[in-house]
């Protein structure tokens, strides 16, 4: 598997940032032209839109609560766990584009100063699951961020050779980028553009990090076994995190996270032993 992400990831070119920069601009350039670069514009323009998907979306709200945790890089990482073993290159790259997203996600934050919905709208006329969020740090969407940074990553790592098997591959991890970053909405702790902007920074992430990866491999030392006593230790500190919040909200992606890390403990334990 690491020989094909490391294959995979050689190919990837800076021009494959162009469309979503391009992306990006389009929209700034549509928010100039519809007035919308002050808070309370950006918020009315897109109003009717995001009560009508949160309406919609809300009508799910165990499936929406769970999809939205998936948000949380501890919980998504977690569920790759296992890759540090079998690719770590797909690792190395995670590293740096996790870096990348966090550079870009928290001085966008800062800078727009845009109000979550709960915080500029009459919360009669949405629904709000979970935590109501009401700081001014809504744009961009973190948890879309952080979804499509790492799909990004495991969407070119993890890219199959076959033309119909990369349309299913593409389609798939789209799609489930899409719906996380959607639950975002459902939940009522963001507005619609908050989320789609974030899932375009997020695969600039991830397309950064890989390139990144390519020229400083100073996270190649992750593959040698002498240095697994360090990940028994950072995963068991991880597992107690996602244990306490597994038994403060008793939610099925808490089980599967915790799942994963006590799996990918146990095999870094018995390869490291046997070593």
């Amino acid at each position: 598997m690491n020989e094909t992400a490391i294959s995979n990831l050689n190919k990837i070119k800076y021009s494959y940032l162009f469309l979503p920069l391009l992306l990006l601009g389009t929209i700034a350039v549509f928010l100039f032209t519809c007035g919308a670069w002050s808070a309370d514009h950006y918020v009315s323009i897109q109003k009717e839109a995001f009560t009508y998907c949160n309406l919609q979306l809300s009508k799910f709200p165990a499936l929406m609560y769970n999809l939205t945790q998936f948000g949380d890089a501890l919980v998504i990482l977690s569920l790759c766990t296992a890759l540090i073993v079998y690719a770590p290159r797909i690792w190395e790259s995670l590293i740096w584009a996790s870096l990348v997203s966090a550079l870009l996600c928290c001085p966008f934050k800062w800078l727009f100063k845009i109000p979550r919905p709960a915080a500029i709208l009459d919360n009669g006329s949405f629904v709000i699951i979970g935590k109501a969020y009401v700081g001014n740090n809504s744009l961009p969407s973190g948890h879309a961020i952080t979804v499509f940074t790492v799909l990004t990553v495991l969407l070119w790592a993890l890219m199959p050779k076959n033309t119909a098997r990369k349309i299913i591959w593409i389609a798939l991890m789209v799609g489930i980028g899409v719906l996380i970053s959607l639950s975002r909405v459902g939940v009522g702790a963001h507005h619609l553009l908050d989320v789609v902007i974030g899932s375009i920074i997020g695969y600039i992430s991830g397309i950064s990090g890989i390139l990144i990866n390519r020229n400083f491999t100073m996270w190649a030392w992750i593959s040698d076994k002498k240095y697994h006593p360090l990940f028994i230790i950072l995963f068991s500190i991880c597992s107690v995190i996602v244990l306490r919040k597994m038994l403060l909200d008793h939610q099925p992606v808490f089980y599967l996270s915790l799942l994963s890390l006590f799996i990918t403990t146990y095999i870094i334990t018995v390869n490291y032993v046997k070593k």
